[in-house]
């Protein structure tokens, strides 16, 4: 079972694949309809404008109109293909359909790690859901060609004890000693890339495939073991990547998020893997990794260069799919691949800090973009794209300056008829109001369009019910769309100084992401302040320069000057649970039963470690104090020895809260001070303050005893 799994060579399809000639043309039109759909629009823009282009401003108006167009022309057709595939049933050059059902349920399996790279997350959560996915795996009888490995970075003691902690005792309940293993890395070299790496570096070798998840990923055992079956009948696939849900939403923004992503992500993932075919990105988790190859092509070099072009790469995940390519493998994005989850951050401010760190993460690729060789367009292509995720803020937001330029020179500039010499005839400013609602029209078209696609999909699926009926879906949809207006220019805002700062190089602190909570009038006022002043003058600006600038301003401007109220009602537990019991925004998944999502939120020994304190559980708890005391460092250096010692009295005496998180650190690390503080504390005083905390701790196991 442990050894590697030859296949028959009818089994192996070895022959040179179809798909790329399909591939190649498919992005052919795709780029002929862009193309000319961006010319016409571009010729209908400059139309609308007084001078036609005449000018700077106007020419400035019109080139950035253009990518912004092309851009948004791009999303719109591979909505529309993915609705199209949709209604004949799926693309028929997809992996999953290169083979049939009773072929693929007969491959053999390899040794799969299933790896969780995790850093200060919410413990009961990360490995709760990991605890969820193994049953899925148990219950499908192909367990034991799996391992485990969660992968800690953490460096709270706080958070890696708690980790150390559920981990044993998710091992004992599950009986998975020898598959359910925990490392934390003594020193966090490259984020999560480079605690991936250190994995492969110790283990990799020991297995065929690794499936990568984050802390808050859930996957199916089926899918898993589908996964490694086509894995197994492709050999030249390199990365297999599904397309994760969002489930498990309270607060209102995240039910938006989720209800968006479970509406409008089917249609564009099936077009963007008819798109793609071999040539798709990876996402960074919910996949499945060739593991020999992607140790040999796809470590990370630093960037070379200067400023935000030197040093680690961020963003990991595209620039692996990269040279995975570049190695003559195939990366392929699988939306029939289902029950494949992961959670959406709670509040837009999670959402935002999270697009600071992938801002840099993508402007970074413009360099692998235009400088590593042997690279495939397509996957140069996919560098684009996300990098024009967050260029295109600044984009727009040029054109909203370029906009306010031309409006102001317009009105309070004289005009001048004859701007060459010898001009014998004057060169009047036309308007053309008509093509400019035309425009306006179309831009919308192509935003929304897709969104109603979406709804004509599940209606046309019978699916209806499982988004709370046709009618709640409809008006689901609207609110959707009018939230999503507001978020705009907010998110317009944000990434133009986020684009700003990775220009600039600003240092970025790495942290775990917040999974829970709201967000207070406090930060929301301190995080929005000046874009809410910036869009109050630009506004009072549009008034006192022309009435009719000033309505046209509003939709930018109302967003920004609210954004604080906005931040802090999208946070509300509340009101998402409101609109969750009256099946508004409903998903699929909380109208049916599921064993994988209910495993997440049953109570257990994991979840309740979180209840109390990590450290001051691994001085008290006899259990635990055992465990950590055999998780620690050996004994130190004589010089070490005097300090940790003199760490553990001042601890012992004036309590764990006198100790700084990094004092805290040293002495949770070292096994002769766990157990020496262990030892003393079993002896204080019941008035001492590790006899107090000695009492609670034995009171709250009673309780627990009790229930």
């Amino acid at each position: 079972m442990n050894r590697p799994v030859t296949l028959p060579p009818e089994m192996l399809g070895l022959r040179r694949p179809r798909w790329r000639l399909a591939a190649t043309l498919r992005r052919a039109l795709l780029a002929a309809v862009v193309l000319l759909q961006t010319l016409v629009a571009t010729y209908f823009m400059l139309s609308v404008l007084p001078y036609h282009g005449g000018n700077l401003v106007e020419a400035g108006m019109a080139a950035v109109f253009a990518l912004l167009f092309a851009w948004i022309t791009v999303g719109f057709w591979i909505g529309v293909t993915g609705f199209v595939l949709r209604r004949f049933g799926g693309d028929r050059l997809s992996l999953m359909r290169q083979q049939d059902e009773v072929s693929l349920q007969s491959t053999p399996l390899a040794r799969t790690a299933v790896v969780m790279p995790i850093y200060h997350e919410p413990v009961g959560r990360s490995l709760q859901g990991l605890k969820s996915v193994i049953l899925s795996l148990q219950g499908t009888g192909k367990l034991a060609y799996f391992d485990f490995f969660i992968l800690s970075d953490s460096r709270d003691p706080d958070v890696w004890l708690a980790e150390q902690a559920a981990w044993d005792a998710l091992r004992d309940e599950l009986g998975l000693q020898g598959q359910l293993f925990y490392r934390r890395r003594p020193l966090n070299l490259n984020h999560k890339s480079g605690n991936i790496a250190d994995f492969l570096r110790r283990w990799g070798r020991a297995y065929d495939y690794m499936v990568v998840l984050d802390a808050d990923s859930l996957m199916a055992g089926e899918t898993l073991v589908r996964m490694v079956q086509l894995m197994q009948r492709h050999p030249q696939v390199g990365i297999l990547q599904s397309s994760p849900s969002l489930v498990n939403a309270r607060s209102l923004f995240a039910r938006l998020q989720q209800f968006s992503n479970q509406l409008y992500g089917p249609l564009f993932t099936t077009g963007l893997a008819a798109i793609q075919l071999g040539h798709a990105a990876f996402w960074g988790h919910n996949a499945i990794l060739r593991v020999q190859p992607f140790m040999q092509h796809c470590g990370l070099r630093k960037l070379p260069g200067w400023g935000l072009f030197k040093g680690p790469v961020l963003s990991h995940d595209f620039a692996e799919a990269a040279y995975m390519g570049r190695a003559g493998l195939e990366v392929w994005l699988e939306p029939e691949l289902t029950h494949s989850y992961e959670e959406s951050p709670p509040t837009l401010s999670d959402e935002l800090t999270r697009d600071r760190r992938w801002a840099k993460g993508n402007l970074q690729h413009l360099w692998l973009m235009l400088f590593s060789r042997r690279l495939r367009l397509a996957h140069r292509m996919a560098f684009l794209n996300g990098i024009m995720g967050y260029v295109a803020s600044p984009l727009w937001f040029t054109f909203l300056v370029l906009t306010t330029i031309e409006v102001a020179r317009l009105i309070l500039w004289p005009i001048n008829y004859f701007p060459e010499q010898n001009q014998l005839v004057p060169l009047w400013p036309e308007w053309h109001p008509q093509r400019a609602v035309w425009m306006v029209s179309i831009t919308l078209a192509l935003l929304f369009l897709p969104k109603f696609l979406a709804i004509l999909d599940v209606l046309l699926r019978g699916r209806r019910q499982e988004y709370g009926g046709a009618i709640r879906l409809f008006f689901s949809v609207l609110l959707e769309m009018f939230i999503s207006a507001l978020l705009a220019p907010i998110r317009m805002l944000a990434h133009c100084r986020y684009v700003l700062e990775a220009l600039f190089n600003v240092n970025l602190r790495w942290a775990g992401q917040n999974r829970s909570g709201e967000t207070s009038w406090l930060v929301a006022v301190l995080n929005q302040g000046i874009g809410s002043l910036l869009a109050l003058g630009w506004a009072g600006f549009a008034l006192w320069l022309e009435p009719m600038f000033f309505f046209w301003s509003l939709p930018v401007a109302i967003p920004l000057i609210l954004a604080a109220p906005i931040f802090v009602l999208l946070s509300k537990v509340g009101w998402g649970e409101t609109l969750m019991r009256r099946r508004w925004l409903q998903i699929p998944e909380e109208t049916r039963s599921s064993t994988l999502l209910d495993d997440v939120e049953r109570p257990s020994r994991v979840t309740a470690i979180e209840q109390h304190s990590a450290f001051n559980d691994a001085i008290v708890h006899p259990y635990t104090n055992r465990l950590q005391v055999q998780l620690a460092h050996a004994p130190r250096a004589r010089r070490q020895q005097r300090e940790l010692q003199q760490l553990a009295r001042r601890c012992l005496q004036e309590g764990p809260e006198s100790l700084s998180a990094a004092e805290r650190n040293l002495l949770a690390g070292d096994a002769v001070s766990l157990q020496w503080l262990h030892a003393q504390v079993w002896q204080a005083e019941p008035q001492s303050i590790w006899g107090r905390l000695l009492h609670q701790r034995i009171g709250a196991d009673r309780t627990s005893a009790t229930r």
